[in-house]
């Protein structure tokens, strides 16, 4: 890369050599003779690297150094798009070649962010190694803050105009700004891991790992290793120390998705880290201190399930230090607008030649439907419909909403007592009702070719043959009367 290098230094003799070498090196060179002029340039030039004497008038190099490095950590955090106040060197990086060099001065300057210390006299070749390795340093940090932003902008925004969400939202803001454990409720698909990354960029741990881990998605004993980690020689094939989540996260967030399917005996481990911040790797005796931020989430009525005995209540109370209740999609339709428009115009629509637009009467249908899967169902109908259109208009017939509107009852609120008798009816009456519609759908859109509505069912072609033989559906097209 070409850089821009600022060269401060009071002896004209080194300053010329300097900018010699530097340009010899086919970089652009600046010059300082002092501390205020090299200030001065730093804000208007934004140099890639400082060569920054010790002794020099008006300023010395360390009170240069001083203020560069905090002026860096205040831009750090207002963009976090820059190098963070978390790095180890200050932005732009500083090379402090000086003739006044002693190991006091250099931990000074090293403890105050300068990025290397190059006693006089050096040679020229020493100094092209120091200033390549610290173009290399910055063209790392620009990568890394380009990845960085790659990754987040992986992961949906929290796009809401509700003012139910908003308030959940607003709680989630000021909670982030400490270490205290969050507790998100919500259906699936309401956004519970999209609110949770959204908490982990808000607080001041947002330039650390987000971690997240699903407590349903392991067998218990797998799930102490995943979260704890394990020592060499633990178990058969364990033939290093590995780290767990726990530790991975260091520093940062670590988000227990579906806390309410961990096993109990995994509940009391887990007790033991929020309590005390320590652990055991599977297989150790030497206790392991942590400074993780926990963020759990679940979909299951955890006060339903302590009364049951499958739920520890002190766990409970650890995790519920600030309880969030995302609400499903049904209540929050002013939503529905906002939510149509990001996901049909949003940059991920990679590979689609056409900007497609929403029909006034497929928006009434989705507005008319109860939304069960909540927002990840309405992400992935439009997703479809983006796919299987064939035209720049988004129709009612390519939203493939085949669910019953009406008959299915809204879904409980986390803290409402749900009446078991009527749902245990209605939940298998509506249940199958839908299965038949659905697959009476997929037949008629494949033209009655079972084949193909498999496929698009995701069905083996027997079990799909045995499902019409069940429901006593007609595997064709039905005969117009004479």
């Amino acid at each position: 890369m070409r850089a821009k290098i600022l060269i401060v230094d009071d002896d004209r003799d080194i300053l010329l050599s300097l900018e010699n070498r530097v340009t010899w090196m086919r970089h652009e060179p600046l010059i300082a003779m002092n501390g205020k002029d090299a200030l001065r340039l730093i804000q208007e030039e934004e140099p890639d690297l400082v060569l920054l004497d010790l002794e020099l008038p008006l300023l010395s190099g360390l009170d240069v150094l001083k203020q560069v490095s905090e002026t860096s950590v205040r831009h750090d955090q207002e963009d976090e798009g820059t190098l963070r106040a978390s790095a180890t060197y200050t932005t732009p990086l500083i090379v402090m070649p000086t003739a006044y060099g002693t190991i006091e001065r250099a931990v000074q300057a090293m403890q105050l962010g300068a990025f290397d210390f190059v006693p006089k006299p050096f040679t020229a070749d020493h100094l092209s190694v120091v200033i390549n390795k610290a173009l290399d340093t910055v063209a790392l940090h620009r990568e890394v803050a380009t990845l960085r932003k790659e990754v987040d902008a992986q992961f949906e925004p929290v796009v809401t105009t509700s003012k139910q969400m908003n308030d959940q939202l607003t709680v989630a803001k000021q909670a982030a700004a400490s270490s205290a454990t969050v507790l998100l409720l919500g259906e699936t698909g309401t956004g519970k891991e999209v609110v949770a990354r959204a908490i982990h960029r808000w607080s001041p741990r947002c330039t650390k790992p987000f971690i997240a881990v699903n407590c349903a998605a392991f067998p218990e004993n797998l799930l102490e290793n995943e979260l704890f980690g394990h020592e060499k020689g633990a178990f058969t094939g364990a033939a290093k120390r590995e780290p767990g989540k726990i530790e991975i996260a260091e520093g940062g967030t670590l988000f227990l998705d579906e806390i309410g399917d961990m096993p109990l005996s995994m509940q009391s481990h887990l007790l033991r880290v929020l309590q005390d911040r320590t652990f055991y790797r599977v297989g150790g005796t030497q206790e392991v201190r942590t400074d993780v931020r926990f963020i759990a989430a679940t979909n299951r009525d955890l006060n339903q399930a302590i009364r049951r005995g499958t739920f520890r209540e002190d766990l409970y109370f650890r995790l519920a230090v600030i309880t969030i209740a995302l609400p499903p999609l049904r209540e929050r339709m002013e939503d529905l607008s906002t939510l149509v428009d990001h996901f049909l115009n949003r940059p991920s629509n990679v590979g689609l030649c056409k900007r497609l637009t929403l029909s006034d009467e497929a928006f009434q249908a989705l507005q008319h439907y109860t939304w069960p899967g909540n927002v990840w169902e309405l992400e992935n109908v439009l997703t479809r419909a983006l796919i299987l259109c064939p035209g720049d208009m988004i129709g009612p017939e390519h939203l493939s909403l085949t669910a019953l509107t009406t008959s299915i009852p809204s879904t409980p609120s986390i803290n409402q007592e749900p009446n078991i008798d009527v749902l245990f009816f209605s939940y298998h009456q509506s249940m199958d009702a839908y299965s038949q519609k659905l697959i009476e759908a997929a037949l008629r859109r494949n033209g009655w070719n079972q084949t193909k509505a498999a496929a698009e069912l995701g069905l083996q072609r027997t079990y799909l043959t045995k499902l019409l033989r069940q429901k006593q559906i007609p595997g064709k097209p039905p005969t117009p009367l004479d």
